[in-house]
Order: C-alpha cells, then sequence, then structure tokens
C-alpha cells in the first residue's frame, strides 16, 4: 500500500530508493512495516517527518487494540473478526501481487539478483532462517561484484555465511510483581532486539509474561497476539493489549511506548547511511542482495496467504476483482481493504 501510494500515485520517492528502504528494514530489529513508514517520512520531511510519519502509523492501530482490551476486560471476549478477515485477506492478496510485480520489475534486472531471488524463495519455504538468508543473499552478490570487478580474486573468491539470533535476555525465575516501569522495560528490551515475525515474537512474551513472571496467563497471551494480528497496523500493538491487561491505560501508553521507541531510534541511526551505503561498491551489492531476498520472502509470505485466504469461489472472486480493479481502474487499495471488510459483513450477515 506504501509502493501504491507514495510510489506510484504521489510519485514522492523513486522505486529504486523505496527498494533501499525497504531492504534495510530488514537489516534491523523491530517491526519492518512501522519502520518503513518511519523511513518515508524523513525521506520526504526530514526529522519532523520521521515523527510524524511514526506517530500517525502506530497510533490507530494503538487505539483499536486498547478498545479490544477495554471489551476483552469488561466483557471477558474478544470481538468476533472472522468475517471481516473473510473479505479483507483475499483484496490483501491482489494489493501484494501487484506491490511484487513493480517492485520486482526494478529489483530483478540482473540475472544475479533474479538468482539470489529465487534461491532466497526455495530457502524461505523449506523454512530456513529469515537473517540468514538475508545475509548470504547481500554476502553472494557484494562477492559477484568483487569477483568480476577484481580478476584477480577469482581464484580466491570464499562466501562464509553467518546466522543471527533472536536474543532472549534470561531473568530471575522467581515470580516478579507487576510494575509499569518494569513492563516499558520490558516492551524496551523486546522492541531493541526482535526480528521476524508476530510468531517470534509471540515466543519472547510467552518466556518471560508467562513462564517467568507469571503476568499472564497462556489464554490471555494467545487473545493478545490475535488481537494484534486482526487489527489494522503492525502486529507489534500486541505490546498495548498487553499493556491494559497488567497496568491499565497507563500500561498500555508505556508498553506500546517500549516496544516502539527503538524502532524510531534504528531509523534515525540507520537511514543517513544508506544513501552512502549506496554509493560503495560493494555495500551497494549488498543491498542489491537484501531487496532481491526481501522480495523473496515476500513472495511466499503472500504464497502462503493465498492458500489461507483462498478458501472458496467467493474468495476467489473477491481477489480476482481487487485485482481487476487496481490494475485497469487504480482503485487506491485502502479502499479495496475497506470494500473487502464490507464483502466479508455482508456475506455473513
Amino acid at each position: 500500500m506504501m509502493e501504491d501510494e507514495l510510489v506510484r500515485r504521489r510519485r514522492w520517492l523513486p522505486r529504486e530508493e523505496f527498494l533501499d528502504l525497504l531492504g534495510a528494514t530488514h537489516l534491523i530489529p523491530g517491526p519492518n512495516s512501522t519502520e518503513l513508514a518511519i523511513h518515508l517520512g524523513h525521506r520526504r520531511a526530514g526529522w519532523p517527518g520521521l515523527l510524524v510519519a511514526g506517530v500517525c502509523f502506530i497510533v490507530p492501530a494503538m487505539l483499536l487494540t486498547l478498545a479490544a482490551a477495554w471489551a476483552y476486560v469488561r466483557f471477558g471476549t474478544l470481538p468476533q473478526a472472522g468475517a471481516l478477515l473473510y473479505g479483507v485477506k483475499p483484496v490483501i492478496l491482489a494489493v501484494v501481487l501487484q506491490a511484487l510485480g513493480s517492485l520486482g520489475k526494478t529489483a530483478l534486472t540482473t540475472w544475479p539478483r533474479t538468482a539470489v531471488a529465487i534461491g532466497a524463495a526455495v530457502a524461505s519455504a523449506l523454512g530456513a532462517n529469515e537473517l540468514l538468508i538475508l545475509a548470504v543473499a547481500g554476502g553472494s552478490l557484494a562477492a559477484w561484484s568483487h569477483f568480476r570487478s577484481s580478476p584477480e580474486s577469482r581464484s580466491a573468491l570464499t562466501l562464509t555465511p553467518f546466522v543471527l539470533d533472536g536474543v532472549t535476555v534470561m531473568a530471575a525465575t522467581a515470580p516478579v510483581p507487576a510494575s509499569l516501569g518494569g513492563l516499558f522495560l520490558f516492551f524496551l528490551k523486546v522492541g531493541s532486539v526482535l526480528f521476524g515475525s508476530g510468531y517470534v515474537l509471540l515466543a519472547f512474551l510467552r518466556a518471560d509474561l508467562v513462564e517467568r513472571w507469571g503476568w499472564l496467563t497462556e489464554a490471555q497471551l494467545l487473545d493478545a497476539v490475535a488481537v494484534g494480528q486482526f487489527t489494522p497496523g503492525p502486529v507489534f500493538t500486541t505490546a498495548t493489549f498487553i499493556g491494559y491487561l497488567v497496568g491499565g491505560t497507563p500500561g498500555a501508553g508505556l508498553a506500546t511506548l517500549g516496544i516502539f521507541l527503538p524502532a524510531f531510534v534504528f531509523v534515525a541511526l540507520s537511514g543517513p547511511l544508506i544513501p552512502r551505503l549506496r554509493r560503495s561498491r560493494t555495500a551497494g551489492a549488498v543491498l542489491d542482495g537484501v531487496n532481491a531476498a526481501s522480495l523473496a520472502l515476500m513472495a511466499v509470505v503472500t504464497w502462503q496467504l493465498g492458500r489461507a485466504a483462498l478458501v472458496d469461489g467467493w474468495t476467489v472472486a473477491l481477489a480476482v476483482l481487487g485485482a481487476v480493479l487496481l490494475l485497469r481502474w487504480r482503485v487506491n487499495s485502502a479502499w479495496l481493504v475497506l470494500g473487502g471488510a464490507a464483502a466479508g459483513l455482508l456475506r455473513a450477515m
């Protein structure tokens, strides 16, 4: 949706630069979508733009999650979201496929990049570590660039892949009383070290909040992750839900601030480096490899989404209609998502 709105419609930045920012978000901890929004805000309007884009991307999702948390505490159940997701998923599939097509035309312009993307897709489908895929992809294209530009190195080309694993800080095993300060520091730690999907987030939360400290039950944790999944915006708003359960509205605010604050810091530190990386032949080749692998990871997730979204004739029809409206009439993707949600609700009724 960002690519559609900011690159194709408003032309705020070229597609090549958008790809560089997208690739850069995979190299730092935190939520990729939020960090991309912050990067784009900084690219458009400097430091004020960085803050405005990040806050505007996070706050609506935080408020929706906060409302769900209030309803959960008040009534003991989650709002039913199955009908919404039934209509939204097929339309999102069409939006992502359109983005993959347009970004692929820019990122996969040479056969080495295409080969890296294919290898990354296969590795991801087989369950390889996401960071290992990105590291090997970037290293491979950097090695290829060096190999081509330096003939004497062709006889001594060595590539050493490496793996970066998520970090979990082990604390005391005895139950710890819940506190607002402890809640903020815990989510600050999570936002500072977490790579990967919402399922990796689940592992982090379970280890400390359920098993070590006893602040949540297993059922409450699963409900919190479910809310983060079905509400719009980044999955990290799971922190808002948990913060409300542990410390009320102040807890929700502090947990949200803690988990998203590192994203602003990492983008502020890494953003100015991206143009310099692009000017370096070796670093630029690494970025090309990361971009190609990022698209491959998106493609694999899209395939998985398609298997979950296209469950009957109605969902197939919604996906096809969404693709036609997007490609033929250039309908704004936000309207497509709202239309898909409405279609899901109408069918349920």
